[in-house]
């Protein structure tokens, strides 16, 4: 899935989540974990990577087989040094309203991975528990 650099394109790549999350055959709880990943990784792609440019992309592949599925969200920005997050459970950090999204997706996900070509790539995994 590729979509322009817009929020109001966050409500085509829940309704795509849903639909593969339910084909996969996750339960519910996990559902609801890859559809909160996607969407904060995506929201970060186009605020944060691609700077809401609407002529930059960002591309969602979505992968499943019998034991997992796997989301990559990559965008067309920079990318970002991951080791200068704060984090946000510390006292000085708890009462800020942003800086949450990478503590969330690796908080509900089995393996999230980064990588950076120069855009960021976030790779997310979710297991099939049967």
């Amino acid at each position: 899935m590729v979509i322009p650099s817009a929020l109001k394109e966050l409500i085509k790549v829940e309704r795509f989540t849903e639909r593969i999350t339910q084909k996969a055959g996750l339960s519910n709880s996990a559902k609801d974990d890859v559809a909160i990943a996607v969407t904060e990784a995506v929201n970060n792609a186009i605020i944060h990577g691609n700077k809401c440019n609407k002529d930059k992309k960002v591309y969602i592949d979505f992968t499943t087989n019998d034991s997992e599925v796997v989301v990559s969200v990559r965008d067309e920005g920079s990318g970002f040094d991951l080791t200068a997050l704060n984090n946000p459970t510390t006292p000085e950090n708890i009462m800020k309203e942003s800086g949450r999204g990478i503590f969330i997706l690796t908080s509900i996900m089995d393996s999230v991975q980064f990588s950076f070509t120069p855009s960021t790539v976030i790779t997310m995994i979710k297991k099939i528990v049967h």
